[in-house]
């Protein structure tokens, strides 16, 4: 358990950046407090009316105390409630602005973190930190702000008040505050851990129920619910049991506290009594010391009992700064690519995953002409994909460089470098949107509706989307789940169209289809690659033909190179796949 001292400057240093997000509403947040400050001077000035009111109008019988007491009681809680709406207004005002600029951040954040990242986190924890830790963040930042503030003015200003009645009495009270203190300060340690937990484990239970919802064709037909029930169901009870912990333990802190000042109250109360006797003080001053000791016990218990709130906040604070500072994509690059012929180089490449025991590429030498279609095949685990994916820089390699027209691509900027290159995966990404938006997602900038049209054209796309009921309005669904597997490859397609890149990366964008969609995908595949440089990764021979080279890999290296026909000629690993491949498609 970490030690005090080191609690107390983290939380400091989180609250510190968490107001550095209000700088620009300064003037909203000072109105808060005023209106804090106004709310929490009625209840000691509400206090302090019950002496006049005691002694001067229920013993002296003083008929004009009878009559400005009440009204002044009326104009208290007036000003009372004009000063709780504005603060109360004014809070949520500011508390809504603080999560839309963290999440705005953090989403901007998400768009630019490596790959790397996305390989080694939980999707469930991420949409958790940016939907769910931001909102308890709210918690540290603005319910325990107008909590301690304004309960701390008040329980200052009824003990303030305490102090004119009755100096003695009141030091009674001071005897409590290190015993709270202690009290205060070993459940705040415990609540923060707790509270860490808490969060990685709705993490864990939004990733259940997230793949249970996206893998639901699979939960069915392999009778997975009752595993996945099992799964989830083991998150909700740690969320359950964490969250008993929680409450008890602030419980626990509530319960003791309240005992400590219900002791100091007794005495109090006790003492008061004996003065009273002693004529040492008067109806009015003994009236208002026991109500300003029973109005003090309320704000010193919420306060109290902010604690959970506190270090729940504080730690979804933790968990959303750690993810704020996480390094994005590095961008050294300077040089602004316009236009380009497409030539690749790769020199003396090797890559390595992290953790992994062999690399994944090693010494890879290689040229791809502009304008040329390389294919490039070979058994799984070869590094086809990971060769390819140093293209757009989604990896750098530990050794050795790519150039594009003789520039390395360290030296040109992400995003124009990204700019020349078009992707059609066998895993199509598309949006939950019209059939139009998905298309023009392929240009970012503003796309006529005769641009898309001529896209889906080239992609042989056009058919099956004006067969549709509202043709390029359609909404294909989350996924493209309305979609067959042959037409969502098409769209994709037509996206990289659209987009006429000079470089075009397929990553087997054939391989999952029928007989009949795949003529249509490959004759769009063909309008797609001319005159583009284009890298092809195919798992059917069949498809790559006509490549004008093909590079068999294994295990990390070029260990062929050559056309369809020289290849086949070596009787090499290529015939061998080759051969293997005909007489599959020939027995079927």
């Amino acid at each position: 358990m970490p030690p005090p001292k080191k609690i107390t400057v983290d939380s400091w240093m989180l609250y510190k950046r968490l107001l550095g997000y209000l700088r620009g509403y300064w003037k909203v947040f000072a109105v808060s407090l005023l209106a804090m400050t106004i709310a929490a001077a009625t209840e000691p000035a509400f206090v302090a009316l019950m002496k006049p009111l005691v002694d001067g109008g229920l013993v002296g019988k003083d008929p004009a105390t009878m009559v400005w007491v009440p009204l002044a009681i009326i104009g208290l809680f007036l000003l009372r409630g004009v000063s709780s709406f504005v603060n109360e207004y004014a809070t949520s005002w500011l508390s809504g602005h603080l999560v839309q600029r963290l999440r705005e951040e953090m989403f901007r954040l998400l768009l630019r973190l490596p790959v790397t990242y996305y390989e080694n986190q939980s999707s469930g924890r991420m949409v958790s930190r940016v939907m769910n830790d931001v909102n308890q963040i709210t918690e540290a930042g603005f319910n325990v702000i107008t909590i301690t503030v304004k309960d701390g003015l008040t329980v200052l200003g009824l003990f303030g008040l305490l102090l004119y009645t009755d100096w003695r009495l009141t030091l009674v009270c001071f005897t409590v505050f290190p015993t709270v203190a202690i009290c205060i300060q070993y459940i705040s340690r415990r609540l923060r851990g707790l509270s860490r937990e808490s969060q990685k484990q709705m993490g864990r239970l939004t990733q259940v129920l997230g793949e249970s919802i996206e893998c639901q064709r699979v939960v069915k037909i392999y009778s997975g619910e009752t595993y996945e029930t099992g799964r989830f169901s083991e998150g909700a009870k740690a969320i359950r049991q964490n969250l008993v912990k929680q409450r008890a333990t602030s419980a626990i802190n509530t319960g003791v506290t309240q005992l400590i000042i219900a002791c100091a109250l007794a005495a109090v109360l006790y003492y008061a009594g004996v003065l009273a006797r002693q004529d040492a003080l008067t109806p009015g001053g003994f009236v208002t010391f026991v109500t300003a000791m029973m109005m003090v016990f309320a704000p010193i218990k919420r306060i109290t009992n902010v604690t959970l709130s506190l270090q729940r906040g504080l730690a979804a604070a933790e968990s959303v700064f750690s993810f704020l500072d996480e390094a994005p994509e590095p961008d050294y690059g300077t040089r602004v690519l316009s236009e380009i012929q497409g030539t690749l180089s790769f020199r003396n490449v090797s890559f390595r995953y992290a953790r992994a025991e062999s690399d994944a590429l090693s010494g890879i030498t290689l040229n791809i002409e502009s304008g040329e279609t390389l294919a490039l095949v070979g058994p799984s685990g070869g590094g086809k994909t990971t060769l390819v994916s140093l293209i757009p820089r989604f990896y750098v390699p530990q050794s050795g460089e790519v150039l594009l027209d003789g520039i390395p691509l360290n030296d040109i900027t992400l995003g124009s470098l990204r700019a020349q290159i078009a992707l059609v995966s066998q895993d199509v990404v598309l949006l939950n949107d019209s059939v139009a938006a998905n298309i023009a997602y392929g240009r970012q900038e503003a796309t006529d509706h005769e641009a898309i049209v001529e896209a889906a054209r080239a992609a042989n796309a056009l058919d099956f989307i004006e067969a549709m009921p509202e043709g390029f309005d359609t909404l294909i669904g989350e996924k493209g789940v309305r979609l067959s597997g042959g037409q969502r490859q098409r769209l994709a397609i037509a996206r990289a169209l659209l987009k006429n890149a000079p470089i075009l990366i397929l990553d087997e964008a054939t391989s999952a289809l029928d007989t009949q969609s795949e003529r249509l995908v490959q004759a769009a595949l063909e309008n797609l690659m001319k005159n583009r440089t284009t890298i092809v990764i195919a798992h059917r021979l069949s498809t790559i033909e006509n490549a004008d080279r093909i590079a068999v890999m294994e295990r990390g290296r070029i260990i062929e190179l050559g056309t369809h026909r020289v290849l086949l000629a070596q009787q090499g690993v290529y015939a061998r796949l080759h051969h293997l491949q005909f007489h599959e498609e020939s027995s079927v």
